[in-house]
């Protein structure tokens, strides 16, 4: 293991502030993987199948997978640098502010985001996510998270493309508490007191924390909060048990078998909000764009009025270059082409085999961000990469249903 502090000043200067990062796999053991993320086929169950599917790659990330059975490093990123490597939450606490801002740095002493693809074959569990009130009495961080799906990621949307959101308006907290205690009689009927709504590629949702989901069968990028709490509230899925111990696991254990405790942590009028996707709901707003590229808002809008979390995707064609300008540190996934940002190269694989580095993703300090990255594209078809951002650092960002104005 290199020593730490010599290895994030290394890194850091020969990026010219900008680190390469390896792929991070995540499998769920609940879940079956939608063989989207360009692995090898035969790489899917590359940690076991007792572990489950690989059905997501996190990226810059400094939050571990909260996975049965996980080694400590599930879902930590890794920044490589001459042939060693070192986690980019031990380069960060060398770093500090020289990687993430000061701003970030001094309120939160980590990064305190990441994102991921989540790719699965069909519908998950209608789920929620804790508060950070609720997520404490346990020593954990809560959860807000967001939705993108990529045009790229997406040529099949595989076998259920749509989300169960919130609650029908109407519903009471009783319908609910009625499914909670069928949980062992097979399909507790939650989604009957829900409403699908279809996914579109090149569009997202704001999913505040404490709102009831179940995320459909396209590949989703999902910048969120650095946590990986949840409660899921449907015992059935396609035929496969859902164990109850996922409802409660990170909830207080007094609380596990009192039904009615976990019908009131749901945030209720944002579940039965009438206006649920006017108020979440997020299409591609132009944020910048020039001679040969075009920068898009992807995720954006305030939870609470705090801005935890905002994405962009930009586009930049064959032979094109452009400068991009940024208020804070990002992580950086290339999701098309090829080319170069701030001289390092980029590369959007067709195939990764478990364990082999890749070109696609790295890690742009905020220094260097608010310095202004040059991104070109030597290739010969469009580069495109997104990039997520922490809390505040998109002053401009513009608000959930700006899309209509």
């Amino acid at each position: 293991m290199p020593n730490a502090s010599s290895f994030a000043a290394a890194a850091l200067k020969a990026g010219g502030g900008i680190l390469r990062l390896s792929p991070t796999w995540v499998p769920r053991s609940f879940l079956q993987p939608g063989r989207r993320l360009k692995l090898r086929p035969q790489d899917y169950y590359a940690l076991g199948k007792e572990r489950g599917g690989i059905d997501e790659r996190w990226f810059a990330s400094t939050t571990p997978a909260a996975n049965e059975g996980a080694p400590p490093d599930e879902g930590l990123s890794y920044v490589v640098h001459e042939g060693d490597r070192l986690t980019l939450k031990e380069v960060i606490a060398e770093l500090k502010a020289d990687a993430i801002g000061e701003t970030v740095w001094n309120k939160y002493d980590r990064w305190p985001v990441y994102s991921k693809f989540f790719d699965n074959m069909g519908p998950i569990p209608h789920h929620m996510h804790q508060s950070q009130e609720q997520a404490e009495l346990l020593g954990l961080e809560g959860k807000p998270e967001s939705y993108y799906f990529p045009p790229q990621m997406n040529a099949i949307g595989n076998n259920f493309p749509y989300t169960f959101m919130g609650l029908e308006p109407g519903t009471t907290k009783q319908d609910v508490i009625d499914c909670l205690d069928r949980w062992n009689e097979g399909d507790n009927g939650i989604l009957d007191l829900s409403k699908a709504y279809r996914l579109k590629p090149g569009t997202g949702w704001l999913i505040p924390p404490c709102v009831l989901h179940a995320p459909g069968s396209l590949v989703t990028y999902e910048p969120q909060w650095g946590s990986d709490v949840f409660g899921m509230y449907q015992s059935l899925v396609e035929g496969r048990s859902v164990p109850r111990s996922l409802l409660t696991k990170d909830f207080p254990k007094e609380h596990h078998d009192d039904n009615a405790y976990l019908v009131d942590a749901l945030d209720w009028d944002r579940n039965v909000d009438p206006n649920f996707k006017d108020n979440n709901y997020l299409e591609p707003i132009v944020a910048d764009e020039g001679e040969g590229y075009v920068d898009k808002w992807v995720v954006y809008g305030r939870i609470d009025g705090a801005q935890l979390f905002t994405a962009k995707e930009l586009t930049v064609e064959p032979g094109a270059r452009c400068t991009i300008t940024d208020g804070g540190a990002y992580g950086w996934i290339t999701v098309q082409g090829s080319g170069s940002i701030g001289g390092l190269e980029l590369q959007t694989p067709a195939m990764i085999k478990f364990g082999d580095m890749t070109m696609d993703e790295v890690f742009v300090t905020a220094p260097t961000a608010g310095k202004g990255v040059e991104v070109v594209n030597n290739g010969t078809e469009p580069l495109v990469g997104l990039r997520y951002f922490g809390p505040e650092a998109q002053v401009n960002a513009p608000d959930v249903g700006a899309h209509k104005s």
